[in-house]
């Protein structure tokens, strides 16, 4: 009987249109929650068999209609690991099955997740609002090449960055083609004179190549300063290197115009004792300033500075990386010095780069990549199953993870709920509406009901 019949589907669209209510009651409820996507509703009709001549509309059924791949909007955070995507992608995450001896232990239950709101615990876990523990590939930090190709949960180790000895320094420098040493009326004063060395000796490469403390101010006032680097020995320890560039001969001069390069060995010398050491090449330079031949490094061989052994370092200049050009001042211009050692350090914190690494902080100044985080893809992302916390489960209908999607992170940003209330709001007003009107169906229904009974009365 078609009463009947409209009865029972007009109760099919009271449940429907309540499961609605619960999805929209639900993405106003978590607008506010990191990540979330919310959950729309589809309605599918229902048709009982019949002739054609006979065809009803049928009843409703509600469906959940997800939106996981719904960006929502990026907004910037202050905490440094905190991370959003942006476009396609999930974190790959796990969750602890137990906490013996208050360490989390995992079964390997794979889990991803939009939600970025990760921080370091207390054991070096980075650790999401909800509990779910991130997983990323760690980082050689020789090469700085991701190791591996499957994820594992990252635990950031507190120890400490070991020292690493000075092996090169970079230098590049323009040196002034009248220095400004000693001036006189003399012809050549701006050079080098052998004959002031009587302490030490000839301190030029085909000399004895060093100058002693007693023609340490000579030298100093025939010199000019070539700058200064930190460099590291094998413990770590700072060793300051002062260099000085010394011109013996000159073009204006009649000869060729020719540097050499000095350290100083020893801030503090004796009259007998070593205060500055040749580095053992020496630089010419023709008309048009250019190095010729050209030098493009050298070895400090044993380099030691006041009793503080660092070892051989090779110094590195390049192509052209000394240049001989006027310089009004009369001084070096330093353009490049930087070498690669440093001190030991310990970990001051961690934080997330654009590129999707994780970056470590060091006392001692260095940052270090140690892991990097990989975006994991679906082909069928609405196929995926929602657990509590904004994490999802792959099924059979989303497929399996696929590495390398195309997303990009966003480093100290969070992404926010998908959810517009304003239209949540239209969808509570038409939802409402359409609740009502299948009350109307019941009450019409049982009022002809009532017609019938009455009938047989």
């Amino acid at each position: 009987m078609g009463i009947f019949n409209a009865l029972t589907t007009a109760v099919g669209g009271l449940q429907a249109q309540s499961f609605a209510l619960q999805n929209i009651s639900g993405n106003i409820a978590n607008s506010q929650t990191t990540g979330f996507k919310r959950t729309d509703t589809s309605f599918a009709n229902l048709v009982a068999d019949s002739t054609s001549a006979q065809q009803v509309s049928g009843g409703v059924q509600a469906l959940s209609r997800p939106t996981n791949t719904v960006q929502g909007d990026i907004q910037a955070a202050s905490v440094s690991t905190f991370m959003a995507i942006n476009g396609d992608g999930y974190f790959a995450v796990q969750k602890p099955s137990g906490f013996p001896d208050n360490q989390p232990v995992f079964a390997g239950n794979e889990l991803y997740t939009r939600r970025g709101d990760f921080q370091m615990d207390k054991d070096g876990y980075l650790v999401n609002g909800t509990g779910y523990y991130l997983e990323g590939l760690p980082i050689d930090p020789s090469t700085g090449n991701v190791t591996g190709s499957v994820p594992q949960v990252l635990k950031i180790t507190n120890d400490f960055l070991p020292a690493q000895e000075t092996t090169i320094i970079n230098y590049r420098a323009n040196l002034a083609a009248t220095p400004t040493t000693q001036q006189s009326a003399a012809g050549g004063s701006e050079l080098l004179n052998p004959a002031d060395y009587s302490a030490g000796g000839d301190p030029r490469v085909s000399g004895d190549g060093v100058v002693l403390g007693a023609d340490k101010s000579t030298f100093e006032a025939q010199s000019i300063t070539g700058g200064s680097i930190t460099v590291y020995d094998a413990q770590g320890n700072p060793v300051d290197v002062q260099l000085r560039w010394a011109k013996l001969d000159s073009i204006a001069n009649g000869g060729t115009d020719t540097w050499e390069l000095f350290y100083q060995s020893n801030t503090n010398p004796s009259a007998t004792g070593v205060a500055w050491t040749n580095a053992g090449t020496t630089f010419t330079f023709n008309a048009s300033g250019q190095m010729n031949p050209q030098v493009p490094n050298l070895t400090l061989t044993n380099l030691t500075v006041d009793n503080h052994t660092v070892g051989d370092v090779v110094m590195n200049f390049g192509g052209n990386g000394i240049t001989q050009f006027a310089d009004q001042n009369g001084v070096a211009q330093v353009g490049t010095l930087n070498q690669n050692g440093f001190a030991a350090g310990q970990l001051n914190g961690i934080s997330v780069s654009d590129k999707g690494r994780i970056v470590a902080s060091y006392s001692n100044g260095r940052t270090l990549d140690i892991a990097e985080i990989p975006l994991v893809s679906f082909n069928g992302d609405n196929g995926l199953q929602a657990l509590d916390g904004g994490a999802f489960q792959a099924t059979d209908e989303s497929g399996p993870p696929l590495f390398g999607a195309s997303g990009k992170i966003a480093a100290q940003s969070l992404e926010g709920s998908n959810t517009d209330i304003s239209d949540e709001f239209t969808k509570l007003i038409v939802t409402q509406q359409a609740y009502a009107a299948n009350t109307k169906i019941v009450t019409t229904a049982n009022d002809m009901l009532q017609e019938t009974i009455a009938m047989l009365r």
